[in-house]
């Protein structure tokens, strides 16, 4: 299982939010790309970045930093956060970028999502974003009428390899991740599952390698010191 410490852009800084809530906002660093070099001293061979000003608004402020990782690490970076166009898709593979995930544009603009796979393959992933049992939307903000299970179903049908999950409730509280609910989704779906939200202790980190998911992010754990990042990989092996 590939560990994916995080790093959530805002104004061109490290931050966290709570449960996706912009009032709840901590700011961990003023130097994202100094974060991301520490992730990769620590083992990490992959690193998941948001643009949470993008995630809200559909634009890019934090392009540079972005592309600032992509280029002066060897880490694997993916990126997600209001790509909802394919010159935003361009624009930040050509950063050097590895990855891009799409979020409330892989709900709202399926055509867009389906150009996307038969351009990009797999460099292509899915953020189904789960709130009460559907799929959020713009930052959050929004709940679409979709279940996450026809979701999941329909990112098959279209191709879609790699999907991030993140629920909601869980993220940035600190109490644990939704383990019954990964392991509903890798018995049910054949995607590529990367577990998101909660994500904060060794406990947490075994159990999840258990189920045979793809990956697993850890944002607030690594930055709080809950969850050793060199630990958590050696675990995850």
């Amino acid at each position: 299982m590939i560990i994916f410490p995080a790093i959530d852009l805002y104004e061109k800084k490290a931050v966290r939010l709570l449960k996706g809530d912009y009032a709840a906002m901590t700011v961990y660093s003023d130097d994202p790309p100094a974060v991301a070099r520490d992730f990769e001293a620590a083992g990490a061979t992959h690193i998941h970045m948001v643009d949470l000003e993008g995630a809200r608004d559909g634009s890019t402020p934090n392009l540079d930093v972005v592309a600032h990782v992509a280029n002066q690490t060897g880490l694997f970076v993916e990126i997600g956060g209001g790509i909802r166009t394919m010159d935003t898709v361009a624009a930040y593979l050509d950063a050097g970028v590895d990855r891009v995930i799409l979020g409330t544009a892989a709900v709202t603009d399926p055509g867009f999502l389906r150009a996307a796979v038969a351009a990009y393959g797999e460099k292509i992933s899915v953020g189904a974003d789960v709130k009460d049992g559907r799929i959020a939307i713009r930052g959050w903000l929004e709940t679409a009428a979709v279940t996450l299970d026809d979701f999941l179903r329909d990112m098959q049908e279209i191709g879609v390899r790699h999907v991030i999950c993140t629920d909601i409730s869980k993220d940035g509280a600190m109490r644990g991740t939704n383990r019954a609910l990964y392991r509903e989704l890798s018995e049910k779906h054949d995607l590529l599952i990367t577990a998101s939200g909660g994500v904060s202790s060794m406990d947490d980190i075994r159990a999840l390698r258990a189920l045979d998911l793809y990956g697993a992010i850890i944002g607030k754990a690594y930055y709080t010191g809950a969850i050793d990042l060199k630990k958590a990989i050696e675990a995850a092996l």
